[in-house]
């Protein structure tokens, strides 16, 4: 096998590096699922029924992550189509919000979805 260059890294380092990075990636990816299904048992003890509304637009990626989540931990919560349904599209628009998912959790607005930020909002109304 050829030396390499002197300021050239060799193909074992460039196949470590490689390595490493789709190790920390995997591992980044566990620690993401584990802590959001960790908070589902939390979010679902702390929700009750009307505590959380999900706006959602019909062709809207985040919302259908943010409904399985929601779904697969056992979270009560109402949706609403911002195109099918008028009164919903009203709320959306006097939200001034700029996309969606857009939820309410006990009344107070969030803009995008995240597992912790519905477990503190659940928390502070409490």
């Amino acid at each position: 096998m050829a030396e390499p260059r002197p300021g050239r890294p060799s193909l074992a380092s460039l196949a470590g590096l490689g390595a490493l990075v789709v190790a920390v990636s995997l591992a980044s990816g566990w620690w993401s699922r584990n802590q959001a299904d960790r908070l589902g048992g939390e979010v679902a003890a702390l929700a009750g029924p009307g505590d959380i509304q999900l706006l959602a637009s019909d062709t809207c990626a985040p919302c259908v992550v943010a409904r399985g989540w929601l779904q697969r931990n056992a979270v009560p919560f109402d949706e609403c189509s911002i195109e099918r349904d008028a009164a919903c599209g009203e709320r959306f628009r006097a939200a001034g919000a700029p996309g969606t998912p857009l939820l309410f959790v006990r009344g107070r607005l969030q803009l995008g979805f995240s597992p912790e930020r519905v477990l503190a909002g659940l928390q502070r109304g409490a």
